[in-house]
């Protein structure tokens, strides 16, 4: 059987503080409860910043700019491939209100704080990249 290689694309949201976006998968999900750059799966036929803005739509109901990517990684789950990049992202209305709607919880994080959270291994790979560069 061939393996599953997924498209994923997460965003790098950070606010005028200084600090980063996390979401908390819900309980029902793969991967329960854990932490994670907001962001989900490229559909077929979407290019990668339509997929993350209408995720985030869908996840948070707010709408956001896609900037430049950020970070790429690859990370092998044992039943599939994930092919993950990050994009730098900024709301597109700064006083929006992150909702709960595809999330389980939301905090707003510094770089320093992120180790506090438990992140899926995808996640955890850029999160290590990041934590990298920004040292």
């Amino acid at each position: 059987m061939a393996r599953r290689h997924i498209r994923v694309v997460g965003a790098m949201l950070q606010n005028e503080r200084g600090c980063y976006l996390i979401t908390q998968r819900p309980p029902t999900a793969s991967l329960p409860l854990l932490w994670e750059f907001p962001g989900g799966r490229v559909e077929e036929g979407e290019d990668d910043a339509t997929a993350l803005a209408r995720e985030i739509r869908e996840e948070m109901g707010v709408d956001v700019h896609v900037l430049e990517q950020a970070m790429h990684t690859h990370h092998e789950y044992p039943t599939y491939d994930i092919d993950f990049r990050v994009f730098r992202c900024r709301l597109a209305e700064p006083e929006s209100h992150i909702r709960h709607v595809r999330v389980h919880d939301h905090r707003w994080v510094t770089l320093e704080e992120m180790p506090n959270y438990r992140f899926p291994d995808a996640d955890a790979k850029t999160l290590a990249k990041l934590l990298d560069l920004d040292s």
